[in-house]
């Protein structure tokens, strides 16, 4: 992990009506008045891969949407190993706890290249507390979070090595083109699966040998699923 001044990362103020990604992020539903609350400037934000949005256990100075790219939640466990908990891609929002604890469960790695906005807890607090839609907004992004963690755990950690590469393959497929799903690189799939950097690279290239993948380009990151009945079975 690279560590970085935040104020290298900041790009300006973001335009939140006229965000390309809005109707999938937190502010989807907000109308003019709501917007006239906000009297706080957010941020646009972009970090470099490998770069930390925030630490582990780092008071909370705001909740971060992600506009593009992919980010990692890392934790730290008790003997030291580190474990990727979940994988974020855009429209997603980190930091989501930091308006019950005023700090950061986990730390955020950007694993490629991440435009996120970085919206101050306190505009979060105010609007939370005079919009009927962000607080219910706020509900849904919040159970969608818990969700998703509960189904990261279910989904990637049980199984034989080759069950949980194929699940991963599955669960990491583009919303847009489903037959297309991303890796990384592959000591972070080992860290989120919980298996050798090794195993992993053996077993996509078993699942590509066998048929179920195809690369798409020549740094492994990129896959057609070609037969996704193997990869569930």
């Amino acid at each position: 992990m690279i560590p970085i001044k935040i104020d290298s990362a900041w790009k300006g103020t973001s335009d939140c009506r006229s965000c390309g990604i809005r109707d999938m992020v937190l502010f989807a539903d907000l109308n003019e008045q709501d917007f006239g609350e906000i009297h706080t400037p957010i941020d646009d934000m972009v970090f470099a891969p490998d770069t930390a949005l925030y630490t582990e256990g780092q008071s909370a100075v705001g909740v971060f949407t992600l506009r593009k790219g992919m980010v990692k939640l890392v934790r730290t466990t008790a003997d030291g190993r580190e474990r990727i908990v979940r994988v974020l891609r855009p429209g997603d929002v980190i930091g989501l706890e930091a308006l019950a604890t005023a700090r950061y469960d986990s730390e955020a790695i950007a694993l490629v290249e991440a435009q996120v906005c970085r919206i101050p807890l306190a505009v979060l607090h105010h609007l939370a507390a005079n919009s009927p839609r962000l607080h219910k907004r706020l509900m849904q992004k919040w159970q969608h979070a818990l969700k998703d963690a509960d189904d990261w755990l279910a989904d990637l950690n049980f199984g034989s090595a080759r069950q949980r590469v194929a699940a991963l393959a599955l669960k990491m497929r583009d919303p847009d083109q489903p037959s297309i799903t991303s890796f990384f690189a592959r000591d972070d799939m080992g860290a989120m699966l919980d298996i050798q950097l090794e195993t992993v690279s053996r077993e996509i290239s078993s699942l590509v040998r066998d048929g179920a993948l195809k690369p798409c380009d020549k740094q492994g990151r990129s896959y057609e699923i070609t037969n996704e009945l193997l990869l569930i079975r």
